[in-house]
């Protein structure tokens, strides 16, 4: 295939599990995943959520990366807006060097939680000081770009320096946010999983492949399953919910009580609560396949990073094994007929 595929995985609690369940699920799933042959292993970053295990990528990271043979291993991404750049780079050094080519930061604009968790890990922190979140990127790359080689006695370095830096990717979708990619040269990953609308996604990929000559990444929600039936009955749990405040604060939600809620927490009220139409690709491994073909060929998109929404986990592991046997069937058969 001219495509590569990838895993996001949020390390999601099925009813009555624990998050040492999750957590474990997740390794299983990454050994798993570098078996399959896809090509990286993310893991996101969410807080104060119950639903979900992992509010540290990066510690994950490294717990699978000592687990793993050869699949890349990074976060889908870190919240920059809470944390110091330096303090990101040093983690992010740190997990480079124990495992050098193989770890990649992705980084995202998102809160990763509702204003009630943002305003505890942002507690103390001066907003003039922190600067926008271009400055933050801006600032992240450069701690990451220094080699040692510095000629002022007192260079501050994130120490310790890998052998080869982290491959950073910005994750957004929006012309704004793939412009601040290819200026930094960063990769950049369309959230298609967050934001389905096809006229944007064409945009945006239009104005990357203009301003970069890196690949084209695409994150997407995917659902395999034996039959279309069982793949449509996961996909309708399925909820994207879109928010816009009145002080111009834009979100994604899992569901409409958490839009509200992160309305009364942050203290403006909702101009829009919308309930955006499902982007998850669904069906048999034939079908699911022959969807991302289609959108390789009519996008040109290099990569798909593949965020699985079930909770459950034999079913999720399900499905991206299901999705790998059929990549790697439509392979073998491109190899024999070339």
């Amino acid at each position: 295939m001219s495509y590569r595929l990838s895993i996001l995985d949020k390390s999601p609690l099925a009813e009555g599990e624990t998050a040492a369940q999750a957590l474990a699920r997740t390794l299983e799933l990454a050994r798993l995943a570098d078996e399959w042959g896809y090509h990286r292993f993310w893991v996101a970053e969410h807080h104060n959520t119950a639903q979900l295990a992992s509010p540290s990528p990066e510690l994950v990271i490294a717990w699978i990366v000592g687990q793993t043979r050869r699949i890349r291993v990074g976060s889908g991404g870190v919240m920059l807006q809470h944390y110091s750049p330096y303090k990101v780079a040093e983690n992010f050094n740190l997990l480079a060097s124990l495992a050098p080519g193989r770890i990649d930061l992705g980084v995202g604009k998102a809160p990763g939680g509702l204003p009630l968790s943002t305003r505890a890990l942002q507690q103390g922190v001066n907003a003039q000081e922190k600067g926008s979140f271009a400055d933050q990127l801006a600032q992240l790359d450069n701690w990451l770009s220094l080699s040692g080689h510095e000629q002022e006695a007192e260079t501050v370095l994130a120490t310790p320096l890998p052998p080869q830096r982290v491959d950073g990717f910005l994750l957004g979708a929006s012309l704004e946010s793939a412009q601040l990619a290819a200026t930094l040269d960063w990769n950049f990953v369309f959230a298609a999983h967050l934001n389905g609308d096809k006229a944007l996604l064409r945009d945006v990929l239009t104005a990357w492949r203009q301003s970069s000559t890196r690949d084209t990444l695409v994150a997407v929600q995917v659902i395999v399953a034996p039959t279309r039936e069982q793949a449509e009955h996961h996909a309708a749990q399925v909820e994207v919910w879109g928010v816009e405040l009145e002080n111009g604060q834009r979100v994604s939600v899992a569901s409409e009580s958490q839009a509200q809620a992160f309305a009364r927490q942050a203290g403006s009220p909702a101009k829009h609560i919308v309930r955006r139409e499902s982007a998850v690709i669904k069906g048999t491994p034939q079908r699911v396949l022959a969807a991302l073909d289609a959108l390789h060929r009519d996008y040109g998109i290099d990569e798909f990073v593949i965020d699985t929404p079930v909770a459950e986990g034999q079913p999720r592991i399900e499905s991206l094994r299901l999705l790998a046997e059929a990549y790697a069937q439509a392979n073998a058969v491109q190899e024999v007929a070339g």
